[in-house]
């Protein structure tokens, strides 16, 4: 046999203009996105579907996990959990017999559940064992079996922690092991995906999962202002209603069916083609065909490279393969030959498109890709500009000038840089200050980072300047200052350089004073600038937002988009619009004036209408929803050093993985501000 890996989601009834009465135009819909981000399997969570789903599943090729609609939780675990009492009996085996007749002769159908978080006893020890007599071709799972009772095939953990799926991959367990549920998808989520899979494609035993889940279950409504929004829990006139707020906004895509930007993720991480770096340097690569049925060949699959310079294509071919199924080959691309320059760096891209149109997806779809770092690249080097520069001390200041340029810098305690000026006109609604906190996440919430590491969130505001002096160099000016934070352990030294072409760089260096300090959930600046400044074009990964945590569907280049653009407007606001992996960015207004800035190192950027405390509702969460915010009339820019991962386990608990954490005592980077005239 083949060992079958399960790229699943977790599908309730759902339609969000009839509720629960699912049309066959919103089953094809979903069948069309679910080809289209690679899916195979399904779990019907937690009840039988109407029967034209498994109809269409049988038609177009979907494993389906077929549940029984049974669930009891809520009445207890343990010993005294109804499944061992004899009253209930009868009610247990009457739920599985009809799933089980009903459903018996759908291809589609690979396995019987027993249900969902129910606990274990003896009615469920009598549904196994009489699936198993009635049915004897088809596994059947319980979760609540875990690993120590006899009532499962599979088995099939809800949300393992990191370390206990680490601990199973390194075991043979005997069974194959298939998450019913994991990948909680709640707003800004679904990090360390593709570290999930890694983990599994490594194990003997583990055969992939359920995504936890595929719908956001909201429905359409407006505000007493007539604004649009996504209803949730608690609305709908239901605020004194049992309800679980916006607990039902936990799937990838949107409740009308549509993308939304974790969704991409799973497209990438459950690609059915894969390309692994063989030697990259050279254009070696080795396509993997993970269909474990179905072989490739120019027929079935058309295949394109593309080699970046510094984001801009450089270079681009085809190329044609033919393998097995589940095996693999090396691939020869025709890139050129590469030389190390200074300030140079090379991406090589490369991209599978199906040749087949079916009913749900067109010929030339794209259906894997994958990006690698070419290793003779040396980016960032440091550059110096031409000029001169003026410096007048005066008795609490130090102004410095740089053609049309001009800068303030304080020359007492107190405060850092004053001004910077074009032509006598500010460049800045506000200048860059020190920035820590971020709006938080559902999963943020779920780990209760809106107590633990509240006192980041005014850290930026709350600072100590004291000047440490300054000094010409060969290189320009030099500003330093030692900004301590009130109240928190820690301080930050940052330098101003104004260079002699007229940017300014700064380099911060932060400093934990302390090894009891919370978390920070970002280091780095925040400024503003006129509304204006909206055509936005960066080079880093894009095009849409991605986290130190889900990056890996985000692709390196040279991007561009309006402001008013990045933020998602995810159900209940939060964290939204970052970029990795940035290089550099100009934000310009329609007369092609504006900034550019430069990171000596890679960046995480961001630039949207709203400051994280408009996305932020405090110490709870609130009734809010995207049309409560309002965008301001300015540009917020936040240019960081990191965020923290936005993770992706689960939301009652979970931290990201410990490498999305930043808990170093010391951090540095530094920028350069470049004015850009028209």
């Amino acid at each position: 046999g083949k060992k079958v890996f399960f790229k699943g989601v977790n599908l309730h009834e759902f339609n969000t203009n009839t509720g629960q009465v699912v049309t066959r135009d919103v089953m094809m819909r979903n069948l069309q996105l679910m080809k289209e981000l690679n899916i195979n399997a399904v779990r019907t969570s937690h009840y039988p579907q109407p029967p034209l789903w498994y109809k269409l599943c049988d038609e177009y090729g979907i494993y389906l996990v077929d549940e029984a609609n049974l669930e009891s939780h809520g009445l207890g675990y343990g010993p005294d959990n109804v499944s061992n009492f004899p009253e209930w009996h009868a009610q247990h085996m009457d739920r599985v017999i009809r799933l089980v007749e009903r459903d018996k002769n759908h291809a589609s159908v690979i396995f019987w559940s027993l249900g969902n978080e129910a606990s274990n006893g003896k009615a469920f020890f009598d549904m196994y064992d009489w699936a198993k007599a009635r049915d004897s071709s088809r596994p059947v799972q319980y979760e609540q079996a875990y690993q120590r009772d006899r009532n499962t095939d599979i088995i099939c953990h809800m949300y393992p922690s990191w370390e206990s799926m680490k601990r199973d991959a390194a075991r043979d367990l005997g069974k194959p092991y298939i998450m019913c549920e994991y990948a909680h998808a709640m707003g800004n989520s679904m990090g360390n995906f593709q570290e999930y899979w890694d983990v599994m494609r490594s194990s003997k035993n583990m055969q992939g999962g359920f995504i936890w889940e595929w719908y956001n279950h909201g429905y359409p409504t407006h505000d007493e202002q007539g604004r649009f929004y996504w209803a949730y829990g608690g609305d709908l006139n239901s605020y004194d209603k049992m309800n679980d707020n916006n607990f039902c906004m936990d799937g990838i895509i949107s409740p009308d069916q549509n993308y939304i930007p974790h969704t991409y993720i799973v497209k990438k991480v459950y690609q059915d083609i894969l390309f692994e770096a063989k030697d990259i340097d050279n254009g070696v690569v080795t396509v993997i065909n993970d269909f474990k049925f179905t072989n490739i060949s120019p027929a079935t699959h058309t295949f394109k490279w593309v080699l970046l310079k510094n984001g801009e294509t450089a270079a681009e071919g085809t190329f044609d393969v033919s393998i097995a199924a589940d095996s693999r080959k090396d691939v020869k691309l025709n890139i050129p030959t590469l030389s190390e320059e200074s300030g140079v760096e090379y991406f090589l891209q490369v991209f599978a498109f199906s040749n087949k149109e079916t009913e749900l997806v067109p010929s030339g779809f794209e259906v894997a890709k994958e990006e690698f770092e070419l290793s003779n690249g040396a980016y960032f080097v440091a550059t110096q500009g031409d000029g001169a520069l003026t410096i007048e001390e005066q008795d609490d200041k130090i102004v410095v000038n740089a053609g049309d340029l001009s800068y303030e810098f304080s020359s007492r305690d107190g405060r850092g840089l004053l001004s910077m000026k074009n032509n006598g006109h500010n460049i800045f609604r506000e200048l860059p200050r020190l920035n820590f906190w971020r709006a938080l996440t559902d999963n943020e919430f779920g780990e209760w980072m809106q107590y633990s590491s509240r006192i980041w969130e005014s850290a930026g505001h709350n600072t100590i300047y004291t000047y440490k002096g300054s000094e010409e160099t060969a290189d320009g000016f030099n500003a330093n200052y030692e900004v301590k934070l009130r109240g928190i352990e820690a301080k930050v030294d940052i330098i101003y350089t104004v260079n002699k072409d007229g940017s300014l760089t700064t380099t911060a260096h932060y400093k934990a004073l302390s090894d009891e300090l919370p978390e920070m959930l970002r280091f780095g600046m925040l400024m503003t600038l006129p509304r204006s400044y909206n055509d936005f074009t960066w080079y880093g990964r894009g095009p849409h937002e991605n986290y130190v945590d889900r990056k890996y569907d985000t692709f390196m280049g040279v991007w561009n988009g309006k402001v008013e653009d990045q933020a998602f407007e995810y159900y209940r606001p939060q964290e939204t619009g970052n970029k990795t992996d940035v290089r550099w960015l100009t934000l310009k207004n329609d007369q092609g004036n504006g900034i550019k800035i430069e990171g000596a190192q890679p960046l995480s950027v961001s630039a949207t209408n709203n400051r994280p405390e408009d996305l932020d509702p405090g110490m709870t969460k609130k009734q809010q929803h995207w049309s409560d915010v309002l965008p301001r009339n300015e540009v917020v820019l936040c240019v960081d050093l990191f965020q923290r991962g936005v993770g992706g386990l689960q939301s009652w608990g979970a931290k990201p993985l410990d490498e999305y954490r930043f808990m170093d005592k010391e951090y540095s980077y530094s920028y350069t501000i470049s004015v850009n005239n028209n």
